[in-house]
């Protein structure tokens, strides 16, 4: 995509910091399997936690926990729920499907430096909760929100994570002494990592394609197309440009 001062108004950042946004939307990974044993300097972590505290929440609840895990036992008792969880999960896909599922690389818990669980107290704020009246979820999702802008921080230092989410919850929670009333949101395994991969590994090894975005715009009403309408051509101009990029480059080295 092409950013021009023309573009901008007098809110907009500028056309370099707005394509370092985009560069680490469409830069960050699911990292498995290419984690280095350098060890992630107590700034840098702070940065990408502080990122994610100022994540979004619903009633401004701020529902998150972060619990840090750098212990050697406690990374193997949460590998040993994944162990469980992902041999199950192994025998509930059919044929084909199968057999590539038991090749993929699916975590790094072992293997990187750091792993972050994201957790969310429900009842953090008491039981009502503006924006929460209705939905009750939206606690969950605001957790998720803390995900997210980790995930894209970490991209921005170097860092790759990978989001491990193969577990029964109530293993996980005793894995990491995580009490019943906290729900375990997001595993992840954070580290330096020998590179990046121009695409995600499930597309990348045919598991499924990347959608294509104008089947998934609607206007309006749900199901309503419009595949003339100038906003779908922008669309399908912006993602081909990304996938263009994505194809001509197939390793991202890291950045350390």
């Amino acid at each position: 995509m092409q950013f021009k001062s023309s573009d901008q108004d007098v809110h907009a950042f500028t056309a370099e910091a707005r394509a370092a946004i985009y560069q680490t939307i469409f830069s960050r990974r699911d990292v498995r399997g290419q984690f280095l044993p350098k060890p992630v300097p107590d700034e840098v972590l702070s940065r990408i936690l502080t990122a994610a505290h100022y994540a979004p929440s619903v009633g401004f609840m701020q529902p998150w926990n972060f619990l840090v895990v750098r212990s050697g036992e406690v990374k193997r008792k949460v590998h040993n729920a994944f162990a469980q969880a992902h041999a199950e999960a192994a025998e509930m896909f059919e044929g084909d499907k199968r057999e590539t599922y038991k090749t993929l690389k699916l975590e790094g818990i072992v293997e990187s430096p750091l792993g972050i669980c994201i957790t969310c107290d429900r009842e953090r704020t008491g039981p009502v909760v503006v924006g929460r009246t209705h939905m009750k979820t939206m606690d969950l999702y605001s957790s998720v929100c803390a995900v997210q802008n980790l995930w894209l921080a970490a991209r921005a230092e170097g860092l790759g994570v990978g989001w491990v989410s193969i577990f029964h919850q109530a293993a996980l929670q005793e894995a990491l002494g995580i009490p019943k009333g906290i729900t375990p949101i997001a595993y992840l395994c954070v580290g330096y990592v020998s590179h990046f991969f121009a695409k995600p590994e499930l597309e990348a090894a045919g598991w499924l394609p990347r959608l294509p975005i104008e089947d998934l715009v609607f206007f309006d009403q749900w199901g309503r197309r419009d595949d003339e309408a100038p906003l779908v051509r922008q669309l399908m101009r912006d993602q081909a440009t990304v996938q263009a990029k994505a194809n001509a480059t197939p390793l991202q080295p890291a950045d350390r």
